[in-house]
């Protein structure tokens, strides 16, 4: 005697509930961020070609130290604050903010030490401000210290 068997059904994951599921969570993350509006410097980059322009007569040159002391004009400030800075920068411009102001950082001076010189000549209201990079020394590409 032969027995039909019966065919039984193919066995399948529901996906609905998960899919259900992950557009709720998305629908919230969504819902629940919050944006915050970011404040942008003006920094007036150089030009690309033109004549050659007469050197200013004064500039105020802030350079950022490796463990973020600064120097203003190649004389080193007795320390770190920010109002120590902002004396140096008042007596060095005698109130002209239409003065060059250069900031040149270490590679390896604390980010917040150049952000805090780029606030303080926001703040101060100079115009001309720009940042300059200098070429590694040969003791440091080798790795000798």
């Amino acid at each position: 005697m032969q027995f039909r068997r019966q065919v039984k059904a193919e066995e399948s994951v529901n996906l609905t509930p998960l899919i259900d599921v992950v557009f709720l969570l998305l629908i919230f993350f969504m819902v629940s961020t919050t944006f915050t509006k970011e404040t942008h410097l003006k920094v007036d980059l150089p030009e690309a070609v033109g004549d050659k322009q007469p050197a200013a007569a004064s500039k105020i040159e802030v350079v950022v130290g490796p463990q973020g002391g600064y120097a203003i004009n190649g004389k080193s400030l007795v320390n770190s604050q920010v109002d120590t800075l902002r004396r140096a920068v008042e007596e060095l411009s005698s109130g002209d903010n239409s003065i060059p102001f250069i900031i040149t950082g270490d590679s390896k001076a604390p980010y917040q030490s150049v952000v805090t010189v780029m606030d303080l000549a926001g703040q101060m209201g100079f115009a001309k401000l720009s940042m300059t990079t200098r070429m590694p020394s040969d003791s440091e590409d080798s790795g000798e210290k």
